[in-house]
Parts: C-alpha cells; sequence; structure tokens
C-alpha cells in the first residue's frame, strides 16, 4: 500500500515537471511600448473639486473694488518699510501679551 502511494506521488511530480517543460517552449515574446508623452508642454497637475468649497474672504466683495485706481498704485518705498515696521511691533506686542 505504502509503496503504490510513493509511486504514484513520484508519477505525479514527474507528469507535473514534464507538463511544465512543454508549456515553456510556447512562450511568446512581445514588444512592449514606451510613452513618454510630450516633453515640450509643462507639467500640470489639475485638481478638481468634488465638494463645494466655502465662499473665500472676497466673496463679499465687488470685483471693481480690486480694479479701481487705488489697487494697483505703486508703493512708496519708505511708506511700506513703515507699515511694516507696525505691523512688527504690534503682532509682537500681542505674542508677548499671550504668552502672559
Amino acid at each position: 500500500m505504502i509503496k503504490s502511494l510513493e509511486s504514484l506521488c513520484y508519477v505525479v511530480v514527474v507528469a507535473a515537471a514534464l507538463s511544465g517543460a512543454a508549456y515553456a517552449d510556447d512562450r511568446l515574446e512581445l514588444e512592449g511600448a514606451t510613452i513618454f508623452g510630450n516633453r515640450e508642454l509643462p507639467k500640470a497637475q489639475y485638481i478638481i473639486p468634488w465638494k463645494s468649497s466655502p465662499l473665500s474672504p472676497l466673496a463679499g466683495k465687488p470685483t471693481e473694488s480690486l480694479l479701481d485706481d487705488d489697487f494697483l498704485t505703486p508703493l512708496d518705498r519708505e511708506v511700506f518699510k513703515r507699515q511694516i515696521a507696525y505691523y512688527k511691533q504690534l503682532h509682537s506686542d500681542r505674542s508677548v501679551n499671550a504668552d502672559q
């Protein structure tokens, strides 16, 4: 009984090995395609939202107010530096008060 079981296992293993060798001859080589895309165009990513976003801070303001003369006028260098200094002083005072 054990002898016949061993011989059956041997036959199954040999048959499996031979069947794999037979299929190995049928291998088909295909040429692949490589697509690089258009390298002249800039790389860009388009993000399309799937949910509606909340209103922006400019939603309540008319667009005409952004295009008036005051919006596009050049800045005076000294006035701008002074405004930055005031802003830094104002926010440094707030951070000191928040730490206390």
